[in-house]
């Protein structure tokens, strides 16, 4: 264990030595803020018409009402689909900089076992998109307070905190699968494809109505699930759809640990 804690502080250390941490928090922020302005649209209507085509998706977006169930929804429901990519970018630079740096090799003469190197980069991304969610829950509060949205109660903010890690979590477990295009793939292109892949592939299986069986669709519907506005619509979620999950969290993880620690590292 003291072996693992030591490389977990090297990487939180490499990790916020670049500007990487701090790009992810600028980016995720805009999130809520984005809502934000579409609550503040919306408390207008006047103003939503004169915007014209703006006004018109803002008033899509957040059904009409602008307090803090709609804005809660759209942060959940938003963040459970666009912040997988950025989730995907944290957990390919955590594997891929090591290539693009050229430190692989470096890394994998150390006397350190390699599964403990790998075991340190997911707990640091599983932490990294942890935090992301709660610094955009803290974002989402400021801005809602500052400009004054209805509706407001601890519960309400409460379960939706709650959904919004636990489907961020479900996310975390679907990123050892983009760890090991990372590591396979020696940088940053194929997880990225991989992410923008399954994503697309999500929203069909959606639309086509297999969604709690393709395990990159499922924590958008359960966050939908939990939404004040989507709830009475979104389609159900079975134990199945949490099984694969973890099916999928563990072929991933066993595929990263396998290539690290047992594919040719000739180059």
């Amino acid at each position: 264990m003291a072996a693992f804690f030591t490389v977990l502080r090297i990487e939180i250390w490499k990790a916020f030595r670049s500007r990487v941490p701090w790009i992810t928090a600028a980016a995720f922020s805009l999130f809520p803020v984005v809502g934000g302005v579409f609550m503040v649209i919306m408390k207008d209507p006047e103003k939503a018409q004169a915007m014209g085509l703006i006004g018109e998706k803002a008033r899509l977006l957040s059904g009409g009402t602008a307090d803090w169930g709609t804005y809660f929804d759209f942060l959940g429901v938003g963040s459970a689909a666009a912040g997988a990519i950025l989730f995907a970018f944290v957990t390919a630079w955590i594997f891929g900089r090591e290539f693009s740096d050229r430190t692989a090799k470096e890394l994998l003469a150390l006397p350190t076992r390699r599964e403990v190197i790998v075991a340190a980069k997911f707990v640091l991304a599983g932490l990294w998109i942890q935090a992301l969610a709660v610094l955009i829950f803290l974002v989402a509060l400021t801005f809602g307070a500052a400009i004054a949205l209805p509706g407001w109660s601890i519960g309400l903010a409460v379960s939706s905190f709650g959904s919004l890690m636990f489907c961020t979590f479900l996310n975390v477990l679907l990123m050892p699968c983009v760890a090991w295009c990372a590591s396979a793939g020696r940088g940053y292109l194929a997880p990225l494809g991989w992410a923008f892949g399954t994503l697309g592939a999500a929203q069909v299986a959606g639309l086509m109505g297999w969604g709690d069986r393709f395990p990159w669709a499922v924590p958008g519907m359960i966050s939908m699930a939990f939404s004040v506005m989507y709830g009475k619509d979104a389609g159900p979620v079975g134990t199945i759809g949490y099984l694969l999950i973890g099916l999928t969290c563990l072929v991933g993880s066993a595929a990263t640990f396998y290539w690290w620690r047992d594919a040719d590292q000739a180059k």
